[in-house]
């Protein structure tokens, strides 16, 4: 089984990935992880990437495209993809990828959120140094593994704003794309997070 998560900045797909990663034992593979995991690496690719992450723009497709076949060939079972494809261009270069892989896209799943519900996620996160993961609340000093809180410089009010300017105008065409593919669904995001795990585990259930 492998999986596509999509939604705006903030609509829970890191969240929903753990869980599902948990249940179904599945490989997360994260966009985001995967170039946060570079950028640490003080590499000079590293170096680009953050400055392009930081203004709020995507990193360029050949790039991603590179990145990612590395991890899905090493992968031994299913996939989770979170935060990937981002773009029209990404996603048939994603179909191509996985017919040389000799693997298939399982379902695409959209985790449906309003833009004024992003802006107040994102204006309230704050993430562990130590483990990644956010904050349980927005009035906790310190993650609950005892890492310290910060705020990503990409959840900055600006940088939201700019986010989802490009997420409209790059990333909602992806949707048309796998629209006529019969694997496309779309979950509430507005719930609480056990309530769209529940909702994307019914989908994939369908979708065996």
């Amino acid at each position: 089984m492998n999986i596509i998560l999509m939604g705006c900045p903030g609509a829970g797909k890191g969240t929903q990935s753990a869980k599902l990663q948990q249940e179904l034992h599945l490989e997360h593979i994260s966009t985001g992880d995967v170039l946060r995991a570079e950028i640490a690496a003080g590499t000079t690719l590293g170096k680009q990437i953050a400055g392009l992450i930081n203004a709020g723009n995507l990193v360029p497709d050949e790039l991603m495209i590179s990145m990612l076949e590395q991890r899905v060939q090493s992968a031994k079972g299913g996939i989770i993809f979170d935060g990937f494809p981002r773009t029209v261009a990404q996603a048939q270069a994603l179909d191509e990828m996985m017919k040389r892989l000799h693997r298939d896209i399982t379902a695409v799943i959209m985790i449906d959120l309003s833009e004024s519900e992003v802006v107040k996620r994102l204006s309230t996160r704050r993430l562990c140094k130590k483990c990644g993961k956010p904050a349980a609340t927005s009035t906790q000093p310190t993650c609950e593994c005892g890492g310290e809180l910060y705020v990503r410089a990409d959840d900055a009010p600006e940088s939201v704003k700019h986010r989802l300017e490009v997420y409209r105008k790059d990333t909602l065409p992806v949707k048309n794309y796998y629209l006529t593919s019969g694997k496309y669904v779309e979950v509430n995001g507005q719930q609480t997070p056990e309530q769209v795990f529940e909702d994307i585990v019914q989908v994939l259930k369908k979708a065996k």
